[in-house]
């Protein structure tokens, strides 16, 4: 396990997680954990984020949830020393397959960059493992589908991190449209906007680290590619992934994740889009990025309705974040920010459902107010457990990355794509009239 990884290996990763299917299960095994046994996990990938969410779960191994952090993984030494300094890990490996060949950890936290998401998720299930993996969920469509169909051939836990679909608004919403409080939806919209002085996504750079480097300023930069396309070590590659395309879709799988998924829980059911198109540009930023620094997303649903999203790393304002129906709105976050848990959400009445609207719900607006509800890291640590569905699920999870994933195939290739859901295929073909609910 520790010797150096050869790039054929990666390839033939890949090539296993493509073939997933139904018939993995005889290849899974995992513990059975009691209700109050300790949960022993491993994480993969310790950068900011990655320290953040360990940190998380030791914060919630603190109370109702016992777990213990017992391996750590990145391909930078000084990320690894870091995190097992704070974690008390036994162990602090740079090869992720390392910690997934522990028979004794039952579940991994999974905070790579995005390209690595997939094969890694794949491998975890199929090692027994349940799964905390980072948001987005994949970096294309594709590598989603398989996730998901491995999580359903394996039947293990795997919760998607974006943290904010575990706050009460959005099953508040969820509860106002199941009781015709907005009659027919029509359209959701929403935003995510940032200005920062360095140019979004610009972290900075360890100017000693690289794969030259000594101690912990080592980094094993082939093992860190994995399946994308050789190149020499750049630092700005590694430390700045998220504005080149070959780890990241930029702004839609970093930031549009946030309110795509949330907006799957609104709508009561996790929908595939019917059609995608997107646009924007690199209108400020020109530095080495490869990624829009400005992406608007269009998309339409087979139920008849529509999702408009709108952001710009160049300006900081964001669009109100709503749901409309024919006969009202739901005012989601006023600010557009789909962060954490707002005090309450607004239902208000069209004109020409006013009259309805009073007469049974006895006012002329109302005001939802949002509860204080386990956070995301609980939820995940309770379903495995209990095993019941997380509350990102990989399902809906893997729905919200194919809208956003086929809007990164879009801006790239130019052109209005559209998704068979009968045989779960991005095309560029429309579809047949009567697959859209008029």
């Amino acid at each position: 396990m520790s010797e150096k990884i050869e790039r054929r290996d990666f390839v033939r990763t890949i090539g296993l997680a493509a073939g997933a299917t139904v018939a993995l299960r005889h290849n899974v095994h995992g513990n059975i954990i009691g209700s109050n046994s300790q949960i022993n996990i491993g994480c993969i990938g310790v950068g900011g984020r990655g320290t953040s969410v360990m940190k998380w779960a030791m914060e919630a191994g603190k109370t109702t949830h016992p777990n213990k952090i017992v391996a750590v993984c990145d391909t930078y030494q000084k990320r690894v020393n870091n995190a097992q300094k704070i974690s008390g890990a036994e162990m602090g490996t740079l090869d992720y397959r390392e910690v997934l060949a522990r028979k004794d950890i039952d579940a991994v936290i999974i905070a790579t960059p995005d390209h690595w998401h997939a094969p890694i998720a794949i491998e975890a299930m199929r090692a027994g493992k349940d799964v905390y993996l980072e948001k987005p969920m994949t970096r294309t469509v594709e590598e989603a589908k398989r996730v998901y169909e491995v999580t359903k051939a394996t039947g293990k836990i795997l919760q998607v991190g974006s943290q904010t679909t575990s706050s009460d608004q959005w099953w508040k919403a969820r509860k106002a449209i199941e009781d015709g409080m907005i009659g027919q939806l029509l359209m959701s919209q929403g935003s995510y906007h940032r200005n920062s002085i360095e140019g979004e996504w610009n972290w900075p750079i360890d100017q000693n680290a690289g794969p030259n480097g000594k101690g912990e300023d080592y980094i094993d930069w082939k093992m860190w590619l994995g399946n994308a396309p050789k190149r020499n070590f750049d630092a700005d590659r590694f430390f700045r992934f998220r504005k080149f395309w070959d780890y990241s879709g930029g702004i839609a799988t970093d930031l549009f994740y946030h309110v795509v998924a949330p907006l799957n829980i609104c709508w009561g059911e996790p929908q595939f889009p019917y059609k995608v198109t997107a646009s924007g540009g690199i209108y400020v930023f020109k530095d080495s990025r490869e990624v829009p620094d400005t992406f608007h997303l269009i998309a339409e649903f087979p139920k008849g309705h529509s999702l408009i999203l709108s952001s710009s790393m160049a300006n900081g304002q964001h669009i109100p974040g709503l749901i409309r129906g024919h006969e009202g709105t739901i005012m989601m976050v006023p600010d557009g920010r789909f962060e954490g848990r707002v005090s309450h959400i607004t239902v208000t009445p069209e004109k020409l459902a006013q009259k309805k609207f009073a007469e049974k719900w006895g006012t002329s607006e109302v005001q939802l107010t949002t509860e204080t509800r386990e956070n995301h890291m609980e939820n995940w640590l309770r379903c495995i457990k209990s095993r019941e569905k997380p509350n990102l699920d990989a399902l809906t999870a893997y729905k919200a990355m194919t809208t956003i994933g086929m809007a990164v195939q879009s801006y790239r290739e130019g052109r209005v794509l559209y998704f068979n859901e009968a045989t779960q295929r991005v095309t560029d073909k429309p579809l047949e009239s009567a697959n859209v609910k008029a």
